[in-house]
This record gives C-alpha cells, structure tokens and sequence, in this order.
C-alpha cells in the first residue's frame, strides 16, 4: 500500500468521523410541519482517530514501522555446519544446516529505539546458496492500526535506510513477520 493511499484511507477516515459528529438543520428543507431530526450520530472516539492518525504518522513520511520505544536485547553464538537458532529478544533468527561451511562466531542485537530492527555480526556474512536463514522479527509493542497493515521485512543501511526489501510473510495474528535472509546486515520492519 503506498503512502498516498495510507495518507488517503486516514484523511477519509477523519473527514467521515467529523462528518457524522456535524448536523445542519440547513439539510432540511422548511416545511409546514417540522420533521423530527435525525437522532444524533455516535460520538467517534477522539483516541481512535488520534490512534488512526499516530499510526499513519511518521509511516506516511517512512516505510518502516515505528512502534513504542524498544528494549534492547542480544544473543551471541558459535554456529557451524549443523545450524543454529539465535534468539534475539522477542526475535528469532534460525540458520539452517549447510549454510556454513565452518563455525562462525555470530552476533545479533536489536538496539534500542523506536523502529523494530535487529542487526548481525558480522557484517556481509553470506550463507551457501539455496540455504538462507530464517528472520523473524516481531512487532507486537506497535499500535494497532499499525498491525492492519500487512507488514515486510526492510534490509537498511545503519541509519535505517531502506536498500530493499525481503520476500515476507506477514503473521497479523501472532504480530510478527518473517523472511529469508541472504547475508548479515540490519533489518527492520516495513509497512
């Protein structure tokens, strides 16, 4: 979904809730006998509309999806021809067997702030072909409108800007997203 359209869809939302919370008796014509007027509509709950429009946020001006500030967390393991699965916090990252071809000491972490990301160690580390890890990466701390929005997983630069974007499959039901991963580097989700 693009910004535009994500943008479009808040603001039409938006005018619609300010449209049903506003009457005018000029929309009826002046007649001999009065008509009763419409029962008033539902008030629409402010938080729901500032939820809406938080949750459109910075993504109308970014792709990636910024969500309560996160905690910082780590994992750290030897990994070698066999396999193995680092847990990073809430995230997972699971590397199959004969993706290496000698043990390789490996470090992830998923630093603080308000963007979901983890990044590997170390950097530009590349598994065999056809045997790419498994990234997971989860997002339930973000807002719920946010998590309507079919996510992806983004391969950024440092600062978090986006160079592309992995093949994803997005869980909304359990609030995580996951994709293979070719190489370290960082990665973040995306809307």
């Amino acid at each position: 979904m693009t910004r535009s359209r994500l943008f479009s869809l808040a603001l039409s939302a938006a005018l619609l809730a300010a449209g049903l919370s506003c009457s005018s008796d000029a929309l009826y014509p002046t007649a001999a006998t009065p008509t009763p007027a419409a029962p008033p509509a539902a008030p629409v709950s402010p938080s729901l509309i500032g939820d809406l429009l938080d949750g459109l946020g910075k993504g109308a001006l970014s792709p990636l999806l910024t969500c309560k500030p996160q905690p910082y967390a780590a994992d750290t393991a030897l990994i070698g021809p066999a396999g193995g699965t680092l847990v990073i916090g809430p995230h997972r990252l699971v590397i199959p067997a004969g993706a290496l071809d000698h043990p390789v000491l490996i470090t992830a972490d998923a630093p603080v702030g308000t963007v979901v990301s983890v990044r590997f160690k170390p950097e530009g580390l590349k598994f065999a072909p056809g045997h790419p890890a498994q990234l997971t990466l989860d997002y339930h701390s973000c807002p719920l409108v946010r998590n309507l929005i079919p996510k992806r997983i983004a391969y950024t630069t440092e600062s978090l800007d986006i160079l592309s974007f992995l093949l994803s499959v997005d869980d909304l039901l359990h609030w995580r997203v996951s994709g293979k991963v070719e190489h370290f580097s960082r990665y973040a989700v995306a809307w």
